[in-house]
Formats: structure tokens, C-alpha cells, sequence
């Protein structure tokens, strides 16, 4: 049934394909005038794209759009001797955003200019659906963590393939990774020395020179594969809708991770240190009067860690979701123009955000390697 799904949803390819960007949409992209891409394309050095069938506007393919975002931001990449930022996307709960986040905060990075390879740590492989894989029947145990936790094999990069979306690299999941959570604890109990929080950490390590950014896709649980990609992440990012449950489970979550932490860590003599913990509100429904009391209540709890943006509840995200795709996916929108530029606009500024992070944590990487300890790493948030 689900192949038959993607195949109505993708026809006619049963593939996912990239969208197209008009010359205004580059122009905002990059965040110039579009005289200015006009006056580029004379010099002849960057893709000039292409007249649509209609000859009514000129397009861009997702890959000539990010040769131009390299050009135009180069001062804003990875600079040299920094390595790739990790981050996981983290909660307690299913159905909060995780996986949503993580693939728009992959799309949005990589229209930046950045290389971003994602990690599907799921068993349900959501995150690996959305790029239109079907998990129970296109992805095989070599194509997930699984060997990493089996110990058959030492470095992620057996199981990278690359994605319809230029830029963008995947690890895949699919539900044969509940094999982990077995294999984990016996190499724990097995294994003098092993450290089964740091598998993820070190399987990695191996790659870390090649993308800028690496984002991983948790399960809704604190299982061995969380706290694998909670230990190999610079930041965490929590997608929190504004509602109760949400908020219990939330405060739940960082309770028992503090704990775990704790045990695993702090007794052995360790330490964690983030450079960033972020919590984004997700799912926000402006109307909804209950929902602004705890949005109060999430704000006095986490504070500065609380991004200052909000993610809104609208028909957009429903509707790009069921045909496997994201605000990003989408080269024109069929429903309300308002909506989808909103929803658009409060996904750029989240990225926005965290690109901010990502380079200040660049920024302490490559002052660490020239011998210097900037002030903005005494800034850093740790397992506490």
C-alpha cells in the first residue's frame, strides 16, 4: 500500500525530484536584488539557468541555485580547520515535529550553501520516508547504523547514499534498526571497556571533514540510539508544541537524561558539553487560548533556550507531509499564498537561527586550533 501511495503521490518517477527556483526566489534566497543575479550571469562564471517552456520566466535547478548560495555566502561556510557541527533533533514524544525539523532544517541549510549529511536513528524511519525511501522494503540492514552498534564495522560511511536533493546525504533507517537496542547492551556487558554511548560519536569521526553540518533524527524515546546521538552532537534542538502533555513529557525527558548522564558520565570521571541546546516551539496554534498560557509556562522554563521563533500549526505542513515533502519541497503552492508564506518565512528564520549557532560553534573550533579561547566558549551548555 505504500508503494502504491508513493507512486500516486510521485508520479510519474515514484521518485521525489528537487524543486525549481524563479529568478525572484534565488534573488530572496540569496538575499540580493535581482539585478544583481542578472548583472552575475553576464560574467558567465555561475549557471545562468533556463527559460521555462513558456519562455515567461527563467529557472534554476536546486543544484545551480546552491553554486550560487557557495558564491554568494562563501564568507558564512565552513571555514577551514573547522569540522562538521552535529546536532541532534531530540523529545520525548512522537508527533512533536522531530523528524519535520530535521528534514527542513537539512533543506533550509543546504540552500544556505551547506553540505549536510542526516542520520535516521528511528526504527519507523520517518526521516527516511520524507526522502522518499520506503523503509521496509528499500532500505537493508548496511544501509543504517546497525553494523556501527554491531560493531561489524567502525565508520558511518558504508551506509551514506546520496539523496534527490542536491547537497544533501542520508543515512537511512528502516525497523530492522531495533537490532540496536539489543546489540548495545551485550557488546556493553561483552566488551572490557566499550563504551556503548559513543559508538555514534566515533562512527562519525570518519566523515566529519567532509559535510559542514551532520543532523540526526532520534526515536521518541531515550533509547541506547538517543543517547548515541545525543553524545555525538555539539547541539540538541527540541521541537515543543505548546500544549500540556507535551510539556510534562518535555520536562520528563530532561529529567531522566540529566540522570542517565550522571550515571554513565559524571561517575566515570567524564563529562558532556554542549555548545548549544535549543528549544523550538512547534505546531503553534495563534487561536488557541490554552496554548498561550504554556507557551508562557515553556518560555519561563527554558528561558534563553527558547528560540525566538515559532513554528505555526497550518494546512501547509499537512499537505506537503502527505505527499512526502516539506514547505521546501514545494516550487508553488496551490493553497493560500498568506499561509505558505508564513509557514515558509518562520522555517527560514529557524534556520536562520541555527546558523548562527553552527558558525559560533566554527568560531570556537577554529580559535581552539589557533591557540586562542574566545569568550563565547564559556558560553557553552552542559548536561546540567
Amino acid at each position: 500500500m505504500m508503494e502504491q501511495i508513493r507512486s500516486a503521490m510521485l508520479a510519474p518517477s515514484a521518485r521525489k525530484s528537487p524543486p525549481t527556483f524563479s529568478l525572484s526566489q534565488l534573488a530572496a534566497a540569496l538575499d540580493v536584488e535581482k539585478g544583481s543575479i542578472s548583472h552575475r550571469m553576464s560574467k558567465g562564471d555561475l549557471p545562468p539557468g533556463r527559460l521555462n517552456a513558456a519562455g515567461s520566466r527563467r529557472e534554476f535547478t536546486l543544484a545551480e541555485a546552491r553554486l550560487w548560495a557557495r558564491d554568494y555566502r562563501k564568507d558564512k561556510l565552513r571555514p577551514p580547520g573547522a569540522e562538521a557541527v552535529t546536532i541532534s533533533i531530540g523529545n520525548f514524544k512522537g508527533g512533536v515535529s522531530k523528524t519535520t525539523t530535521a528534514v527542513t532544517l537539512a533543506q533550509g541549510l543546504s540552500l544556505l550553501g551547506h553540505r549536510v549529511l542526516v542520520i535516521d536513528t528511528d526504527p519507523q524511519g520517518s526521516l527516511t520516508t520524507l526522502f522518499g525511501i520506503l523503509p521496509d522494503t528499500e532500505v537493508e540492514e548496511g544501509d543504517t547504523i546497525l553494523p556501527l552498534a554491531m560493531g561489524t564495522e567502525t565508520s558511518i560511511r558504508y551506509a551514506i547514499r546520496p539523496t534527490y536533493w542536491d547537497g544533501i546525504d542520508l543515512v537511512g533507517a528502516a525497523p530492522v534498526l531495533f537490532g540496536a537496542e539489543f546489540a548495545l547492551p551485550a557488546r556493553q556487558t561483552q566488551e572490557p571497556g566499550f563504551e556503548f554511548w559513543r559508538v555514534l560519536d566515533l562512527g562519525i569521526d570518519d566523515v566529519r571533514g567532509e559535510y559542514d553540518v551532520i543532523i540526526i533524527d532520534t526515536p521518541p524515546a531515550l533509547s541506547y540510539t538517543t543517547i548515541n546521538a545525543f553524545m555525538a552532537s555539539n547541539g540538541i534542538i527540541m521541537p515543543l508544541p505548546p500544549n500540556a502533555l507535551d510539556f510534562a513529557s518535555a520536562s520528563q525527558f530532561w529529567s531522566l537524561f540529566s540522570d542517565l548522564a550522571n550515571e554513565l558520565l559524571t561517575r566515570r570521571g567524564l563529562d558532556k558539553t554542549f555548545d548549544f541546546i535549543h528549544v523550538l516551539l512547534a505546531r503553534v496554534d495563534s487561536a488557541d487560548a490554552a496554548s498561550n498560557v504554556i507557551r508562557q509556562w515553556i518560555g519561563q522554563t527554558y528561558a534563553e533556550k527558547v528560540l525566538p521563533v515559532e513554528i505555526p500549526k497550518t494546512a501547509v505542513t499537512g499537505v506537503t507531509s502527505a505527499e512526502f515533502g516539506t514547505v521546501y519541497d514545494v516550487s508553488k503552492y496551490d493553497g493560500s499564498a498568506r499561509t505558505f508564506k508564513r509557514a515558509r518565512d518562520a522555517y527560514d528564520s529557524f534556520v536562520g537561527h541555527i546558523e548562527g549557532s553552527i558558525r559560533g560553534v566554527w568560531a570556537r573550533q577554529t580559535a581552539a586550533l589557533n591557540g586562542s579561547t574566545p569568550e563565547a566558549r564559556d558560553g557553552k551548555e552542559t548536561k546540567r
